[in-house]
């Protein structure tokens, strides 16, 4: 039980960094929220529950492809929001952009033979 505990204090001291810095600095807020910390955190947890490195291969792997289409949603959220549209219905048509994004990278690598 206290696994699960230390694992949404990371989290959340994580994700509250990330608003607190952007709300100073969008480049710094950013940069944090670049770095791949919630993978990291995600192989350290895998590895400490199972003992085992090819589960966590296989995520690292399967995190490498799916980066592709996460990154429509932010080229499609602040093209959405200048164009004029408000804050949710932008965030939801990114998230909907996205979406179809992984839908199609998903079939993409299937047909390539690509296991994820």
């Amino acid at each position: 039980m206290w696994q699960y505990a230390l694992k949404i204090i990371f989290s959340a001291i994580l994700l509250i960094a990330v608003t607190e810095l952007a709300k100073r600095s969008s480049f710094w807020g950013a940069a944090l929220a670049s770095l791949p910390l919630t993978s990291l955190f995600a192989f350290i947890w895998l590895y400490l529950d199972t003992g085992e490195i090819e589960p966590v291969a296989a995520l690292s792997q399967g995190i490498f492809w799916l980066v592709v289409p996460s990154l429509l949603l932010f080229i499609a959220l602040p093209l959405l929001l200048r164009v004029g549209l408000n804050f949710w219905l932008s965030l939801t048509a990114a998230c909907f952009v996205t979406a179809l994004a992984y839908f199609g990278m998903i079939k993409l690598l299937a047909w390539f033979g690509v296991q994820i």
